[in-house]
C-alpha cells in the first residue's frame, strides 16, 4: 500500500507514477519549498496553453499555483520514487520546465534541461554564476535571468515558514524569449 503525504491527498488532478513513496528524510538542505509569489515575474512569459512540468515539485506549492492559474501541470520528484528522477524521467508531453532545483544538483539540472531543448525557468541562487562549467553552459546555450528586488521567503527544511533566505536567488531561464539577458523584477511578498 502506498501512503501519500497529506498535502498530496488533496491533489488527485496531478499525473503521478503509481509507485510513489513518501519522503524518507526530514531537514534536507535541498528541500527549500518555494512560495507561489515567486512565480509572478515569470507569468508574462508563460503562455496559458502551455503544459508546465514541475520536475522537483516537493510540497507542490508551485504546481498548485499553476493549477490555480489555469495551466496544465505535470509533476515529478524523487521524493515520490526514484523512477521520477529528473535525470532519467520525462513526461509524455510538456512545453516548459519550471522548478526550484535541489541546491546540490543545480549543475545536473541545468545540463539536463539544456539537453532536453525545451524552455525552462529554474529558481537558483546567484552563486550559480560562479563555476566554469555553468558559465560554459550559459555561453553555449544562452540564459536570460530575472533578478528580484528582495529575497524570497522560502519554507526551510527546519519547517520555518516564510523564512527569509540568507542568499539571493533569480529565475535562470532559457527559451522564454524575455528579450534581455538580465531583467529586474519587484517581488510582492
Amino acid at each position: 500500500m502506498i501512503v501519500l503525504p497529506p498535502h498530496l491527498k488533496q491533489n488527485e488532478n496531478y499525473k503521478f507514477n503509481k509507485n510513489m513513496k513518501p519522503p524518507l528524510k526530514q531537514g534536507n538542505p535541498n528541500d527549500f519549498q518555494t512560495p507561489p509569489e515567486a512565480l509572478k515575474p515569470l507569468l508574462p512569459y508563460l503562455p496559458k496553453d502551455w503544459t508546465i512540468w514541475e520536475c522537483a515539485c516537493g510540497k507542490m506549492y508551485l504546481a498548485d499555483e499553476f493549477k490555480r492559474l489555469g495551466y496544465d501541470v505535470e509533476v515529478s520528484d524523487t521524493l515520490y520514487g526514484e523512477e521520477q528522477d529528473f535525470m532519467t524521467y520525462k513526461p509524455a508531453q510538456w512545453d516548459c520546465i519550471v522548478t526550484n532545483p535541489p541546491f546540490s544538483y543545480k549543475q545536473e539540472f541545468l545540463q539536463r534541461a539544456y539537453e532536453l531543448g525545451t524552455p525552462f525557468a529554474f529558481l537558483l541562487p546567484l552563486t550559480t554564476f560562479e563555476t566554469a562549467k555553468r558559465q560554459e553552459l550559459f555561453d553555449r546555450y544562452g540564459v536570460e535571468v530575472i533578478f528580484f528586488d528582495k529575497r524570497i521567503n522560502f519554507e526551510t527544511p527546519n519547517k520555518v515558514e516564510k523564512s527569509s533566505s540568507w542568499f539571493a536567488t533569480a529565475w535562470f531561464t532559457y527559451g522564454l524569449n524575455i528579450g534581455k539577458q538580465l531583467s529586474f523584477a519587484k517581488l510582492e511578498l
